[in-house]
């Protein structure tokens, strides 16, 4: 399985917190879930972090069968709604920058 990441490295605007995470379930979510291929779609909002490591609100995990299905997801119509609603959040809500990687996933489910 493949994940694609996309991590969050900034700050949420002053009083902004739940207003941000709202934001991001009902006006992003669904356009994340419509990508092609995807099999889930994980969001998570950061609580706590060790000190002096980077702050990342948000970080968005979209496991795919295999490279091939990314690269259709990058590619398909639903990305570009979804990079849409994703720059029109962030504009209102947060100050920073999104950098995305593309791991081998090798999960262990207990």
């Amino acid at each position: 399985m493949i994940t694609r990441f996309a991590l969050f490295e900034g700050k949420v605007k002053e009083g902004q917190t739940e207003a941000f995470r709202k934001a991001v379930m009902e006006r992003i979510l669904p356009k994340w879930k419509a990508f092609p291929h995807a099999l889930d779609v994980r969001v998570s909002f950061a609580e706590a972090r060790d000190d002096g490591a980077p702050e990342l609100p948000m970080i968005l995990a979209i496991n795919y069968p295999d490279l091939a299905s990314v690269e259709a997801a990058l590619a398909s119509p639903a990305r570009t709604e979804a990079k849409a609603a994703t720059e029109a959040v962030l504009a209102e809500f947060f100050d920073g920058r999104i950098h995305h990687h593309v791991t081998l996933a090798n999960e262990h489910v207990l």
